[in-house]
């Protein structure tokens, strides 16, 4: 996907003053850069001593540490997925191939090589994916656990071979700020895992190469942050791994000044990327854990050097995890909401361990479990190690400085998400919040009044997810259109206008009229309401309601103002089979071996027909993760709204 002069300028129309000057300025410097690339200052004497404390890795949960073996002797095979690709090249990886496609990017000056472009330069994700050595922290951990050698002599000969490939400023992965500083913050990592290992010191800082990499990281991320409309995840990680390696690696004369000003943008940029109900304003839940790893991360850095770390970030995330806590259904799965792309900030675990319940643990030992938290009975490997790392919040003999929540938040004013919740583990989302963050919105959906509803864990009424993000345009849109949610589409046009993948020129406003949920746990009725703008000469209203005595879910949607062609979407879970007759569909399932079903009923002003797997134009699919996508159950309504027309759909569970 190459991008054209129309798009450059719709993205420039989304900046302001100062960041059209920051960026000017930014490509001044990399011109500059073009031709004046210093050398390493000299280093002498550098010891790292950013260790884990004694009998960390003895408190690792030994099902935790036999999941990872399993995973690193997979990796020591040669063998991984990424993203719906198998790759059974690691034992000697080629760092600039693209395992989908088979290209191979190009070198020569980083910011020269068009990455965005996936005929020239491939999967961009797939080569980028690799380079974040993350699965190096996994054979590290392996060395820590067991001693073996071979893990550590693994991860020295694909760093060296690494920073072989990849002089500084040259190729694909001098581009983006993101993947250095996730790069830093698992270097860090591999560093103190591969401590008890001889060869760790001429590894990293006995290491000219090393350094050199290290220093030149460190260099790209003070000069070229994400500004204005795109300080979102990225600038997060940039600013994490920065003060991860200025802590951890603080033996260049620039050290102290990348360290001070990283924290700075971490403190700022976590308060402005998060609600002050603790949800992360991307409104994308998979970017609400990167950050919250990513932070915790970086806090492990400052206590285990000794450095002050302003309240207010302790604090940010601890709101997130109180609201990761409140938000996930019984299963400890919390909303398909916005982008998802299976990033991570801190990987040493292996396959099989549920990330929502990892970040539940660190956030029960650093800030403390509430009583309505829900219980978590998985085991993780990164838990004891943070905690190790991470003083206690509050402190022995301190108080917190919030007010934390004394039972369990459904509705989050700020964000406009509402949880309802019923009996037989009833879990319904609701959306009425803004449409994203800055003025981009580059992870938000076009899915104003969207629902989201599962049984048990079990998704019925599905948010399909994300799919791809680069090089299948047609994909990219429908995962992240009106029609790609559970709400209603006018005129087949979407309710926020698109500029380009990451890119929305005109944000649909919505707001929530009414939520109440305090009847729900008493066998009552749950209640929301909400609406939005975003078809300007009509309004979307929805009401959403949750009997409990009944195990009934009511959705009535009006349409306010001229006659429109309706369409009205609900896509059903990959586990869900649907027989619809008329306006009736009877949807089975099976959970844990036991069978459950459920009625829905449409609405008989509409003409209702199910689609699935259908390619021209994309209809019927579910997204599990980033680069992988399957057959689901789609039914759409279609007819006109006249006036204030209404369509009542009603979801009836079986005892």
């Amino acid at each position: 996907m190459t991008m054209s002069a129309g798009w450059y300028l719709r993205r420039l129309s989304r900046m302001g003053p100062g960041e059209i000057g920051g960026r000017a300025g930014d490509a001044v410097r990399r011109r500059r850069w073009r031709s004046a690339r210093p050398d390493c200052p000299a280093v002498t004497g550098a010891r790292f001593t950013a260790v884990l404390p004694a009998g960390t890795i003895a408190a690792i949960p030994p099902d935790a540490a036999k999941r990872l073996i399993t995973e690193a002797d997979r990796l020591m095979d040669g063998h991984a997925e990424y993203f719906g690709v198998v790759r059974d090249d690691l034992d000697d990886p080629d760092w600039w191939c693209d395992p989908k496609t088979g290209r191979r990017a190009p070198w020569g000056y980083a910011f020269d090589v068009p990455y965005r472009n996936e005929d020239a330069v491939g999967d961009i994700k797939q080569i980028w994916e690799l380079s974040r050595h993350q699965y190096l922290t996994v054979l590290a951990a392996a060395y820590a656990i067991t001693g073996e050698e071979r893990y550590a002599e693994r991860v020295a000969g694909h760093l060296r071979s690494w920073w072989r490939a990849n002089a500084p400023l040259r190729g694909v992965h001098w581009i983006s700020g993101i993947e250095l500083g996730i790069r830093l913050l698992s270097w860090v990592w591999i560093r103190r895992l591969l401590d008890g290992w001889p060869g760790a010191a001429g590894l990293f800082e006995d290491n000219p190469v090393a350094l050199s990499q290290i220093w030149h990281h460190q260099r790209w991320l003070a000069a070229f942050p994400s500004r204005g409309s795109s300080a979102n995840n990225h600038v997060i990680a940039e600013a994490a791994g920065q003060f991860a390696a200025a802590c951890a690696f603080g033996w260049f004369p620039s050290s102290a000044r990348w360290r001070a000003d990283a924290l700075r943008s971490l403190e700022r940029h976590l308060r402005a990327n998060t609600f002050e109900s603790g949800l992360n304003r991307e409104l994308a839940t998979e970017y609400h854990g990167l950050v919250l790893e990513l932070g915790l991360a970086a806090v492990a850095e400052a206590d285990a050097a000794g450095v002050p770390v302003p309240e207010s970030i302790r604090l940010v995330l601890l709101r997130m995890t109180d609201a990761l806590a409140a938000v996930v259904d019984n299963r400890l799965r919390p909303p398909r909401q916005g982008d998802a792309d299976d990033g991570h900030g801190l990987v040493v675990d292996g396959e099989g361990t549920d990330r929502w319940a990892s970040l539940l643990a660190t956030g029960d030992a650093v800030f403390g479990r509430l009583a309505w938290w829900p219980t978590v009975t998985g085991t993780d490997v990164r838990t004891p190690l943070l905690a190790a790392l991470v003083r206690p919040y509050p402190e022995k003999g301190t108080a917190p400085a919030v007010t934390r929540p004394a039972s369990r938040p459904d509705h989050f004013a700020d964000a406009g998400m509402t949880i309802l919740r019923g009996p037989a583990e009833i879990w319904c989302r609701c959306d009425g919040g803004p449409h994203g963050f800055l003025s981009i919105a580059a992870h938000g959906h076009a899915d104003a009044l969207s629902v989201e509803v599962r049984h048990d864990g079990v998704d019925v009424l599905a948010d399909p997810g994300t799919y791809c993000y680069h090089g299948q345009p047609e994909w990219r849109q429908y995962f992240r259109s009106t029609l790609g949610h559970n709400t209603l589409r006018l005129d087949g046009a979407d309710q926020s206008v698109s500029g380009g993948p990451f890119l929305w020129t005109r944000h649909a406003v919505s707001r929530v009229l009414a939520a109440d949920t305090s009847e729900a746990s008493a066998g009552g009725t749950a209640r929301w309401c909400a609406e939005h703008d975003g078809y300007q000469s009509s309004v979307h209203r929805r009401r959403v309601e949750l009997t409990a005595a009944s195990q009934e879910l009511r959705v009535v949607d009006e349409v306010r103002g001229p006659r429109r062609a309706v369409e009205l979407a609900f896509h059903l879970g990959p586990a869900i089979a649907a027989d619809l007759t008329g306006d009736r569909a009877l949807l089975t399932w099976t959970r844990d071996g036991e069978d459950r079903s459920a009625l829905l009923d449409l609405p008989g002003e509409l003409s209702w027909v199910a689609h699935r797997g259908e390619s021209d134009p994309p209809l019927g699919w579910y997204s599990a993760g980033f680069g992988r996508k399957e057959p689901a159950t789609t039914l759409i309504g279609t007819g006109f709204a006249d006036g204030a027309q209404g369509f009542t759909t009603v979801l009836r569970f079986h005892g």
